[in-house]
């Protein structure tokens, strides 16, 4: 998974806000189409969407209105439209804010971290002596604290929040690694067997984090 999607067809904006973004170290998946958007959060997902009305396919709006059907994920509209008739259509399809071009990048970075520090507070995600604290990144194992790699603790994350169900390899790997990333499907393994040494009694005998040939992981 993503930090970021930015939807936005505006190559000056979009290559600016890029920048900016992966300068402070976030993961940026870039759609400059309505159909591009959708698919890239289908695929991909993203943890938060940076959003621009006026494309040339599907209107932001409408992006706006599929994702909110879906999913609790925040969207900020990004817009030269400052009508107040838009700002309200924009609010009530359920964005978190909507911001007037131009803008100060500097205060969007500050709603970005504001919005992340918010909705990820209240995650906790308990399971077999295992605890994730999704906020800080902080994982126990039977109220020991275990140190784990940001990609680790997200891969647990998407296992644990799927208890029981067998998830493939490329699903795993998009979740974690996204369209933004150059690694190879082999990174998942080596983490899946680092994940393991960490919270496993035994490694080689794993009782949670369950291998299912051909098919891929399962926690149990």
């Amino acid at each position: 998974m993503v930090d970021i999607l930015l939807v936005e067809d505006n190559e000056e904006i979009c290559a600016l806000l890029t920048d900016f973004l992966r300068t402070e170290n976030y993961t940026v998946s870039i759609a400059k189409t309505g159909k591009k958007a959708l698919h890239l959060y289908e695929k991909y997902g993203a943890r938060l969407v940076l959003l621009d009305i006026n494309l040339p396919d599907i209107d932001g709006f409408s992006i706006c209105e599929r994702l909110r059907e879906r999913d609790n994920v925040p969207i900020i509209i990004l817009t030269a439209r400052t009508g107040r008739d838009d700002k309200l259509n924009g609010i009530l399809l359920g964005a978190d804010d909507y911001i007037e071009k131009p803008f100060d990048v500097e205060i969007l970075l500050a709603k970005i971290k504001g919005i992340f520090k918010r909705r990820l507070a209240r995650d906790i995600i308990s399971d077999g002596g295992i605890m994730l604290n999704i906020s800080d990144s902080t994982v126990t194992k039977n109220d020991e604290k275990i140190n784990l790699s940001a990609k680790e603790c997200e891969l647990l994350q998407i296992l644990m929040q799927n208890k029981g169900q067998t998830l493939s390899k490329e699903f795993l790997f998009n979740k974690v690694w996204g369209s933004d990333s150059e690694s190879e499907l082999q990174t998942l393994t080596v983490h899946i067997k680092y994940l393991r040494e960490k919270i496993e009694k035994d490694p080689k005998a794993p009782k949670k984090i369950i291998t299912v040939w051909g098919k891929g992981y399962r926690w149990a």
